[in-house]
């Protein structure tokens, strides 16, 4: 199956000692009999063991049962071909037998005179009424004192012993040569560098364990991927890892504590491992014989397993479907069309249904265009599948992800992913899919012209069109600045003292705003309305004035909701502006929250609100300015974290703990936060915390303690696995957030892509040191 993967020792000899030493042994089961080389029996009905030992002989008929009767190793066959016997691993204890590993698939043994015993040489080994080997462990480093457990992990092991009984080293494992199955705990290893890395391979068909067509593994170019193969040629793939998920399976919840993480061994190579939110849990990943990959859970309600997941699971999921630069819907009909400013490469082959060979662009770029003075633009395609074939993985930002796309005529996408970061691609864009929620965007390169539409335009109406345009843009300019002059010479004039000052601001009343804030929302408490924020409206002209025109010099940095900005009122009072993107994922909603929450709260660990701006498009929000920004500008850099003392870091703490507990038990309301993390904890000259940005909160209702919502909406790495799984939130959701984040305050370690050789996360981190305080 492959070369032997590296294993950690550690982890093995802990799970090993668990497992094994610290639980009751592994047993023979009731009635079977364990028998010695020479045919004597060692171990009759009724008596149990721990192990195959050297020496010893197991006949078909014996089984050998984990320690918590989880999983079976002995002889089956398949459906169909009760002659053919192999040895293998199987579920106990369940009605249909799930086999999920096969030691001899590729020599099945003729009859049931098969043995599988410890050679003298110390492998594990599976011989026919002969006394022929038909299979091995093959170990590299074996000892002739050696012998095989099987644990409830479904892992079977075979290691040295010393003559006192001690274990020793493992010497091999099945994890690291899985058949058709991947089982929680199972590491899916592979070469960093390499481009093909098949792992698990199904059986031929059903009745026949052998080696089947398809293979599964994982691609690491780029963001690593899983993949399957038929033959030499891709037939699915899950998508590129972004540290979290999978983005190819957007329906897959994000469970950040439990599920799959991934691992560098620092030895050039990686593992996938998927690690279960609950141990009594029974699931597990099987690719079929046709390459359909399966998850699968035992239902002990219905006593059958369910399938969770499976893959492919629509002709839009077949790879590339629709050829080179076509996109595949499946909502749609037909399946495919092109992208935006491309056309089907065979128009002919395209309406009868023949998409393989996808589409190419309308009109040519214009760097490749000798002597034009137009630069190519960039269109955005939302909610995509990315494309296979990575040219590119860099850490630049979103800006100069773009630019370094533009100046390169080759460059023909770009993506932005947070957890990847910046994404080239330069050849064809082939296996997109157009998801309905979720995916990523796509920034596509295009000629000028075929920006914003998908038609194509002759050069003198564009000239005309442009014209046109500029002309009434002009006029509009001319005449909007004739009437704010106006506005502004009558604001003088009525001016008490006439020196021509922007207003300060213009305070109005809770109920003068109520109306602009009316109607369903999510500040119901048991169904009654909030009551309206007392809270100063400032005209925008005087936000304007305050921030110098919202010019970058202003600029303190940028979130969901949009930029923020320094700004100075007249009387000199320093004042942070938050200012509503019209491209942003929270929209009024989240604004009406914010202001009708934090104009009700009061306490010195939430940031202050001073007031709001709303005129037309634009909402603004205005806080106090909060000098040393945010808590992750100074936990996550090398050289400011040192300012950070461990005092400092308690205060911190404390601080944040004592606003959450107003939030959830001292207020008027009691609110859930939902989005508690490093970069909406602000500092103050002293270096107080105060809890900030308050458009993702929820208030709850004096008596109720938990809510459900279908709009998860917070920051991954910091959700609690009920709130990212099914949308249950309480009180509990900021405690759990409060918790990683007291251990990034602590470690100074980032949670999300966290990377280290044994953890891929900083919980993992802390308990792997508290395991090393223990002992």
């Amino acid at each position: 199956m492959g070369q032997k993967s590296v294993i950690s020792l550690k982890n093995v000899y802990f799970c090993y000692f668990c497992l094994c030493c610290c639980c009751s042994a592994d047993t023979i089961s009731s009635g079977r009999v364990l028998e010695d080389e020479d045919g004597d029996e060692i171990m009759s009905s009724g008596k149990s063991g721990d192990r195959i030992s050297s020496g010893q002989v197991m006949k078909d008929g014996s089984l050998i049962i984990s320690p918590g009767k989880i999983f079976a190793l002995g002889f089956f066959s398949p459906e169909n071909s009760s002659d053919l016997r192999y040895v293998g691993i199987w579920y106990t204890g369940i009605p249909q037998q799930t086999v999920v590993w096969v030691a001899n698939r590729e020599n099945p043994i003729r009859g049931r005179a098969g043995t599988l015993s410890i050679s003298k040489q110390g492998n594990l080994v599976v011989r026919n009424r002969n006394g022929d080997p038909l299979w091995s462990t093959n170990a590299s480093s074996v000892a002739r004192n050696s012998s095989a457990i099987l644990t409830d992990s479904g892992n079977l092991y075979l290691i040295s012993t010393h003559h006192r009984g001690k274990t020793n080293r493992p010497l091999w494992q099945s994890f690291d040569f899985p058949t058709d199955t991947f089982l929680p705990g199972m590491k899916v290893s592979f070469n960093a560098t390499s481009q093909l890395n098949p792992v698990i391979i199904p059986w031929r068909t059903e009745s026949d364990p052998s080696l089947g067509n398809y293979s599964m593994g994982v691609d690491p170019r780029g963001s690593p991927q899983i993949v399957v193969w038929e033959g030499q040629s891709r037939h699915w793939r899950s998508g590129h890892w972004n540290g979290l998920i999978f983005m190819g399976v957007p329906w897959i919840r994000v469970i950040y504590l439990y599920g799959f993480k991934l691992v560098n061994d620092g030895n050039g190579r990686l593992h996938f491992t998927y690690t279960l939110s609950s141990s009594s849990q029974l699931t597990y990943f099987r690719i079929f014989p046709n390459g359909t990959v399966e998850q699968k859970n035992w239902s002990s309600d219905l006593q059958q397993w369910e399938v969770i997941q499976l893959q492919p699971s629509s002709q839009c999921d077949i790879y590339n479907k629709c050829g080179p630069f076509g996109v595949c819907d499946a909502r749609n009909s037909p399946v495919c069309n092109c992208l935006e400013g491309y056309v089907p490469k065979d128009v002919d082959q395209w309406n009868n249904g023949n998409w393989s060979s996808g589409c190419v662009r309308r009109t040519k770029l214009q760097c490749e265009v000798e002597g034009s003075y137009q630069r190519d633009g960039f269109l955005k395609v939302e909610t995509l599948k990315l494309p296979d074939f990575l040219d590119h993985v860099g850490t630049e930002n979103v800006k100069e992800c773009g630019r370094k796309c533009l100046n390169n005529c080759s460059c023909v996408a770009y993506s932005f992913v947070s957890g990847i970061n910046c994404m080239i691609w330069s050849n064809d864009l082939v296996d997109i899919q157009r998801f309905e929620e979720g995916g990523s965007p796509l920034f596509v390169r295009l000629a000028q012209s075929e920006i914003g539409g998908s038609t194509r335009k002759t050069p003198q109406l564009v000239i005309i069109i442009a014209t046109v345009v500029a002309g009434l843009l002009l006029a509009g300019v001319f005449i909007w600045l004739l009437w704010r002059q106006k506005d502004k010479l009558r604001g003088i004039s009525e001016s008490p003292n006439r020196k021509g000052r922007v207003p300060d601001s213009d305070p109005i009343k809770s109920g003068e705003l109520s109306a602009d804030f009316s109607g369903p929302d999510d500040l119901n408490v048991e169904g009654q309305q909030g009551s309206g924020t007392e809270l100063a409206l400032f005209s925008f002209s005087s936000v304007v004035a305050a921030t110098n025109n919202f010019s970058d010099r202003n600029k303190l940095g940028q979130g969901g909701f949009g930029l923020v900005y320094k700004g100075e009122l007249p009387g000199g009072q320093n004042i942070a502006v938050k200012r509503l993107s019209g491209k942003s994922g929270q929209g009024l909603e989240e604004f009406k929250t914010e202001i009708t929450l934090i104009a009700k709260l009061q306490h010195r660990n939430l940031v202050r609100l001073l007031g709001c701006c709303i005129d037309g498009d634009e909402k603004l929000l205005l806080y106090e300015y909060m000098p040393n920004k945010s808590l992750d500008s100074f936990l996550f850099d090398p050289v400011k974290q040192k300012q950070l003392g461990w005092r400092t870091r308690f205060r911190i703490i404390e601080g944040i703990a004592r606003g959450l507990l107003y939030l959830h038990r001292d207020s008027r309301l009691r609110i859930i936060h939902r989005d508690l993390k490093a970069s909406n904890i602000l500092l103050d000259e002293e270096m107080n915390p105060k809890i900030s940005d308050f458009g993702m909160a929820r208030i709850f209702g004096g008596n109720q303690n938990e809510a459900s919502t279908n709009r998860v909406v917070g920051t991954y790495g910091y959700m609690a696995p009920e709130y990212a799984m099914e949308g249950l939130f309480s009180v509990k959701t900021d405690v759990y957030s409060f918790g990683i984040l007291l251990l990034e305050i602590v470690t100074g370690r980032r949670n999300i892509g966290f990377r280290s050789t044994d953890n891929s996360s900083v919980i993992g981190y802390v308990r792997s040191l508290s395991l090393i305080f223990q002992e």
